[in-house]
């Protein structure tokens, strides 16, 4: 216990990593009061009865920090921009000329952010109509008609680019990822909301404090074993020849190539989400087709059919995200470029499919994870946890707050260990080893 508040005050000790971290807590502590400042013409009293927790909806809410449900000028939160940002690496897959701009270095970069800024307006601007219509009761409006809709949808768009600035200035003046920041800040603002429900539950006859203890504990053994899963690694040894240039000898070391076994991140689950959303949908938009008793499996999040076909489009969509995002081919040939070869491997194409083997071996272990982890919210609200908190147990929301803390702390390490501090993970036994950076071609902008 020492030697973790020694650690804490060496980090307080080194300048640019405070005044990181003291900007990185602003600039949360802005887009949190911004959560709460309810669009014009909008009655704030009258938003009680309609707040969203359930479905998608709730989903969404929770991504927003609960400004869904407030009607706050925030309300769309990042998840438009999330949006134009998978599109862009799917262009940058099937069109050749984003797969091009992603191969130019920091100009092309430059012209991709700028397409995904243009793309996220695009994607705003109807939901926010959509949301002004559908998420707002007509008894909770104080001024009606088109000027209402207009000036929200502007308001309700640049929200969204402002959300989108607050984690660029993170990420460049801060400490971790922005974005991903944000969206873990809203996740963990719905946290003491839901233990103060679910406590008031339990304790009001529905299993007693032991059961919430119970619960507790089966929590923290959740998060540990995601913990464990999402920094598992196979690691690749790669040789590099000896070069002598000059006086100086370059090469002839072995290092490690280090393979996630969950490369994919959250992102299968998130498509596979907006699949399982459609059976809802359809029945919402089509009445007589309601009552197909198929449909109402589907659309019911508890049932056995909805949970089995959630789990395996979670894991088609995990091979899927991991073969778009990690490239054998190009870490063959980057290899062989760069003099490198891993040990009884031919270099060039037999580098490539031996990585590409050990890739898929360890993709079905990580994809079965995230299949697990995404039904678990499922399986204990059957137990009768309370659907708020039940989504701390598993799914989207849990992988993120892993991966974010985990990322983050993986970034205030190096910061020590470049100033030879002893490192805050290995002080705090929280991840058990050393950072090792990912191998991912493209990257997600949540995790």
């Amino acid at each position: 216990m020492k030697k973790f508040f020694t650690t804490l005050s060496n980090i307080w000790k080194i300048e640019d990593l405070r005044v990181r971290i003291i900007n990185t807590l602003l600039f949360l502590l802005i887009y949190r009061v911004g959560c709460y400042v309810i669009l014009p013409g909008v009655n704030h009293a009258s938003l009680d009865s309609h707040k969203a927790k359930e479905g998608l909806v709730g989903l969404l809410n929770m991504f927003a920090g609960g400004a869904f449900s407030n009607a706050s000028i925030f309300a769309l939160g990042v998840m438009p921009y999330i949006s134009a940002s998978i599109v862009m690496q799917l262009l940058g897959i099937a069109v050749p000329y984003f797969a091009k701009m992603q191969k130019e270095g920091e100009s092309g970069r430059n012209k991709i952010n700028q397409w995904t800024r243009y793309l996220t307006i695009a994607i705003a601007a109807p939901q926010a109509v959509a949301y002004l219509h559908s998420q707002i009761a007509a008894d909770a409006l104080l001024i009606s008609g088109p000027a209402f809709t207009i000036m929200n949808t502007f308001i309700l768009t640049t929200g969204t680019l402002f959300i989108m600035w607050l984690g660029e200035k993170i990420t460049d003046k801060g400490i971790g990822n922005g974005i991903s920041l944000i969206i873990m800040v809203g996740i963990i603002a719905q946290l003491p909301g839901a233990f103060i429900v679910e406590f008031q539950s339990r304790t009001g006859g529905q299993g007693g404090l032991i059961t919430f203890i119970v619960e507790l504990i089966a929590l923290i053994g959740v998060v540990m074993f995601t913990v464990l899963i999402i920094q598992g690694t196979r690691k690749v040894a790669v040789q590099y020849a000896k070069r002598i240039v000059g006086n100086k000898q370059y090469g002839g070391v072995r290092q490690y190539i280090p393979l996630k076994v969950t490369a994919a991140g959250v992102m299968p689950i998130i498509f596979a989400q907006a699949l399982m959303f459609i059976p809802a949908t359809v029945a919402q938009f089509f009445p007589n087709a309601a009552s197909n008793g198929i449909l109402i499996a589907l659309s019911n999040y508890n049932s056995w059919l909805h949970n089995v076909l959630f789990g395996l489009l979670i894991i088609v969509f995990t091979y899927f995200y991991t073969a778009i995002t990690i490239n054998p081919n190009q870490m063959a040939d980057d290899m062989k470029k760069n003099g490198g070869f891993v040990p009884g491997v031919k270099p060039g194409q037999a580098t490539a499919h031996y990585l590409d083997d050990v890739i898929s071996k360890i993709t079905l272990p990580g994809s079965i994870f995230l299949a697990i982890v995404a039904i678990i919210p499922a399986l204990v609200s059957l137990a009768g946890v309370s659907s708020l908190f039940s989504r701390f147990f598993g799914g989207t929301s849990l992988i993120i707050l892993v991966g974010v803390v985990l990322d983050t702390l993986q970034q205030i390490e190096s910061h020590l260990l470049m100033r030879h501090y002893d490192g805050l993970m290995k002080t705090g036994r929280i991840a058990g080893r050393t950072s090792i950076p990912t191998t991912s071609g493209t990257s997600s902008p949540v995790i």
